[in-house]
């Protein structure tokens, strides 16, 4: 009976459930890898490198790699919480992707074409950015709540139209080739010279700092709010939010600016602190889907969603070292999508838990 309790109340933590997910997804990458004839202990060598920065094999320790895991894992945070934003108002936001690459174009844009003044010029464009975010989202949002129009639908369409439209616009700016343009002014730039000092050139920027501040901001609003109330409560049951004088067209709408704003925010911390000139785009970063799977496993909440994108950064990271270890890079994202899969299966742990539930209820009434 003692037994049953201890499982039942695993399975009832949302939080039990995703450690056990990211468990099994190391566990089947682990034997993918024997099945190919390479040494497992050599994927768990190079994470921890991209973890801890300590080669194990050499003994040797460069926190080069400590920076670059943080700075992989800004854009995939962002994303996440763009993600699970409109999540918890019952709604599905594939369109992340498309409004980090229209973040990141008018960040480049204003890098490119705005006042050269030190510490303005980087901050007009980053809120350029998350503006830009918002309204790119918020009309996924207004067609939702006004027409009706699926969200799922409509951001894909507009993944697309943002790919193309950034290329156009990318092309016409100052020393654009077929895949890049000029080099960005200093002051665009949000590097920060004490974080490359203590990380060995990695580069970690200040885009850590806005990051941690769009935790805060997301928790805040969510957790602590009237607005969050009334969006967790559309999530919940639209028609009973409604009934309860919860403004649900609002809701929505609003719902969708703000997880635009986030991945917005993602595009340009990107643009100004990954590169020192802006892209033309081929193709698009995927951060915007893989935030996806960063909010699923962080279960939508704020310190969830956080600790998520460090996993997905801590993998991306550790791509490179694991080729240098004759273990392919294509494991990393096998691993990502079996732990999306088994996130997707908590149903089925659902159903488990009733079945737990109601061999528990038969048995008390039994014993009565």
């Amino acid at each position: 009976m003692m037994h049953a309790k201890q499982k039942q109340s695993l399975l009832q933590s949302d939080g039990a459930v995703s450690v056990l997910v990211v468990l099994l997804g190391f566990f089947c990458g682990t034997i993918l890898i024997a099945l190919v004839g390479k040494n497992p202990l050599n994927m768990y060598k190079a994470i921890l490198q991209s973890l801890t920065g300590y080669n194990v094999d050499n003994g040797k320790m460069n926190v080069r790699y400590i920076g670059e895991t943080l700075n992989y894992s800004v854009p995939f945070i962002l994303c996440g919480l763009s993600m699970a934003f409109a999540n918890r108002v019952g709604l599905f936001n594939i369109g992340g992707e498309g409004q980090y690459i229209m973040g990141l174009t008018v960040a480049q844009a204003v890098a490119l074409l705005g006042p050269t003044i030190p510490h303005l010029h980087w901050m007009i464009a980053i809120i350029a950015a998350v503006v830009i975010g918002s309204l790119w989202g918020g009309i996924v949002g207004l067609l939702k709540a006004k027409y009706e129009v699926s969200e799922v639908v409509s951001t894909i369409m507009l993944n697309y139209i943002a790919l193309y439209l950034s290329r156009i616009i990318c092309l016409q700016l100052p020393g654009a080739t077929t895949y890049k343009t000029a080099n960005f002014p200093a002051t665009s730039l949000i590097g920060n010279s004490f974080f490359q000092k203590i990380t060995n050139n990695s580069l970690l920027n200040n885009g850590i700092f806005m990051m941690l501040a769009a935790v805060i901001l997301y928790w805040f609003i969510m957790e602590k709010t009237s607005l969050g109330f009334g969006m967790r409560a559309t999530g919940f049951n639209k028609e009973a939010a409604r009934a309860s004088g919860i403004p649900v067209v609002k809701s929505i709408a609003l719902s969708m600016a703000i997880s635009g704003a986030f991945a917005g925010l993602a595009g340009g911390i990107v643009a100004l602190g990954s590169f020192k000139y802006g892209r033309v785009l081929s193709g698009m970063d995927n951060y915007g889907f893989d935030g996806i799977a960063v909010a699923l496993v962080g279960n939508s909440t704020a310190l969830g969603t956080m600790l998520a994108g460090l996993l997905f950064g801590m993998l991306k990271n550790a791509q490179a070292l694991m080729q240098s270890k004759q273990i392919p890079k294509e494991i990393t994202f096998i691993i990502q999508g079996l732990i999306v899969i088994f996130i997707a299966l908590r149903s089925a742990l659902k159903l488990y838990r009733e079945y737990l539930d109601k061999r528990a209820l038969q048995k008390e009434v039994g014993v009565q």
